[in-house]
């Protein structure tokens, strides 16, 4: 594909492009010629020749408008003197002017297959640049993960029908919104993320009066009835968040659904009768409840750009971390003064406060289907319903076909993305160290400390701390570091810049592990053990952000599937490892079968960073380039048969 640019067309038009066919014995090619602003004179021209009278006028109104749209779309228009908006530019007329319909129909269908071909080019590109990484200087690199950059805003040049924000400046990208309304929807994003890891560990206070009640002996199946929550989260990302990347449904549709039905099926357990109602109930509600904790990373990726994600998504990801800390505090009062239903029904008020805040007051973020509203809002207005989005331009499949890919994203990155296998197997260990610890709290401080429900309830406090400490400090360090990264490569960054901190964080799991583990096998003061799980709380957080903003960097536009995919190993782990936990306990001790877990937390945490950060960005290259080659084939091969046809 080439363009045929005069250096004082450039100056005009800013390299504005209409492709076409070159006559009509190639109207049958699917390959489009270069059409600059001469070669469009030349096509009126002859048109004129037929008919003079009709389009003597419209070539200067065409010539117009096309120079309006362009101003419009690259953000040229002087936004301070605008107070009405004239969308009749986007009208058929005001585009293609008196073109009869087969002409337009023409000039439609080489313009897509142009932007299609001009992607296909852009991914050949990238993947020659992965291929010879080590050929190019550290300071010209750049993050190439996503073929369509910036929602299509270089394709403005090329395509006078496409819809995209109006400049960098544009208001209406929810990267231009104020901070008073970005910082207010990541407060709003924490409520929906809180609300699932309330629930995992709100009902481990009340096990033992369920126990008696639904007549369970059988201590693996009372672990099922707190875990089986934890191992719908390993399903749910996986069905259901990667939806909000469809641009008919977004994100917040996918939020306030998940946090309906999570409403519901948490009623469902409050009034269950037997042990099969309330593990179902707690699946299913556990299918709904996850999404939040894997969508709310991709809205973060909406409001904020890389070097500004850090604090957000701190903020963010603290919520969730102290769910399974505040919810056992609050049960073990709940439960040592009140029949253990009130566990569910204070959820359950929880619950239904998120949902009805977050209904009213949480504005969609998702670009892609902020700007197919904008386009299905132009199309009534004008009446041309060929304006569309780069995304619309791209997609090949129905609308059931594209909600089946989306659903099958994460699980084909789970299997096919090296770099996701292995943070996600990273993730799972120590997550699932996490809840083995938690589930433990009431057997170490009931029965080995005679504590109470309540003050066992407390015991989750230390871990909590650990927790909130290890967000400010790793925060403030992962940044630093980041900045600091980024600015020694020539202002470029990338998201291996997020996991050095993780080369001393590692080492905080281990001694938490072990700290934890023998102060309880030695009887040792209380204090002692809180300790440790507060060091271990501490270390876990860095795990967390260091990874999840690795994943949210790797691929902005597919964050929610990238996420989904890796909390796959982590919800597995954290499901199966609350089931022999007692039984390993038992059979080692604390003190030992800790310092197991954390030897496998020092064989994963120190050599993998390591690795990851050193060759990190050519596997991650290596495996965006296939599977966006492979998307962008489909597509192309999609456009061209619409175009023979």
């Amino acid at each position: 594909m080439s363009y045929e640019d005069s250096s004082s067309e450039k100056s005009e038009l800013n390299r504005f492009h209409h492709h076409q066919m070159e006559d009509s014995t190639s109207s049958e090619s699917d390959t489009p010629v270069a059409f600059t602003r001469s070669h469009y004179e030349q096509h009126v021209d002859g048109l004129r020749r037929e008919s003079v009278s009709s389009r003597r006028n419209s070539t200067s109104s065409l010539h117009r408008s096309l120079e309006i749209i362009r101003k419009t779309l690259s953000g040229e228009t002087n936004r301070s003197t605008e107070k009405v908006v004239d969308n009749s530019q986007y009208a058929v007329k005001g585009i293609y002017g008196d073109l009869d319909s087969e002409e337009i129909e023409l000039q439609r269908q080489a313009t897509k297959t142009t932007i299609l071909n001009e992607l296909k080019v852009k991914q050949e590109d990238k993947e020659e640049f992965n291929n010879n990484l080590e050929k190019i200087p550290t300071a010209a690199l750049a993050d190439q993960t996503v073929p369509i950059e910036n929602d299509g805003e270089e394709f403005n040049a090329i395509d006078p029908e496409l819809i995209t924000w109006k400049g960098n400046d544009d208001p209406e990208d929810p990267k231009n919104w104020s901070l008073v309304l970005k910082w207010g929807l990541v407060g709003f994003v924490a409520l929906y993320a809180l609300v699932a890891p309330m629930s995992s560990s709100m009902l481990s206070p009340a096990m033992s009066e369920i126990e008696k009640e639904f007549h369970i002996t059988n201590p693996i199946i009372g672990s099922m009835v707190v875990s089986i929550q934890i191992l719908a989260w390993a399903l749910g990302p996986l069905i259901i968040a990667p939806l909000s990347e469809h641009d008919n449904i977004g994100r917040k549709l996918v939020l306030d659904v998940s946090c309906w039905m999570s409403l519901f099926f948490n009623i469902g357990c409050a009034f269950s009768r037997n042990t099969g109602q309330m593990m179902v109930c707690r699946f299913i509600g556990g299918l709904f409840g996850c999404v939040p904790m894997n969508v709310c990373a991709g809205v973060i990726s909406d409001l904020f750009d890389a070097k500004s994600r850090n604090w957000p998504l701190a903020g963010y990801s603290l919520v969730p971390l102290l769910g399974p800390v505040i919810a056992p505090v609050v049960a073990g009062f709940i439960v040592e003064n009140m029949q253990w239903r009130w566990v569910f029904y204070v959820l359950c008020f929880f619950n239904g406060f998120v949902a009805i805040v977050n209904t009213i007051f949480f504005k969609e973020t998702y670009a892609p289907t902020l700007l197919k509203r904008k386009a299905n809002k132009l199309r009534k207005e004008t009446g041309n319903q060929d304006l569309h989005t780069i995304y619309e331009i791209t997609e090949t499949e129905s609308a059931l076909g594209k909600m089946y890919t989306c659903m099958v994203r994460p699980i084909k990155l789970l299997f096919t993305h090296p770099m996701i296998v292995g943070l996600g197997s990273f993730m799972a260990f120590t997550y699932g160290f996490m809840y083995l610890m938690i589930v433990t709290f009431q057997t170490i401080y009931g029965k080995q400390y005679g504590f109470d429900k309540g003050i066992t309830g407390l015991m989750y406090i230390p871990m909590g701390v650990g927790f909130t400490v290890g967000v400010l400090v790793w925060t403030y360090l992962i940044g630093i570091t980041f900045n600091n990264l980024t600015k020694k490569n020539g202002g470029v960054s990338k998201p291996e810049y997020r996991l050095p901190m993780l080369f001393i964080a590692s080492y905080f799991i281990p001694v938490g592990l072990i700290w934890f583990g023998w102060s309880v096998e030695k009887k040792l003061p209380w204090i002692m053990s809180s300790i440790g799980s507060a060091i271990f709380a501490c270390g876990l957080v860095c795990v967390f952000q260091s990874l999840q903003s690795y994943l949210i960097d790797m691929n902005v536009r597919y964050a929610a599937s990238s996420v989904a995919a890796a909390a796959l190993f982590r919800s597995l782990f954290g499901f199966t490892f609350p089931l022999f936990a007692d039984k390993m306990y038992d059979r080692m001790g604390y003190g030992w079968a800790n310092t197991m877990c954390a030897i496998i937390g020092l064989l994963l945490g120190v050599p993998f960073p390591i690795v990851c950060y050193m060759y990190g960005e050519r596997i991650r290259g290596w495996a965006d380039a296939r599977l966006e080659r492979e998307q962008l084939e489909k597509e192309q091969k999609a456009a061209q048969k619409k175009t023979m046809v």
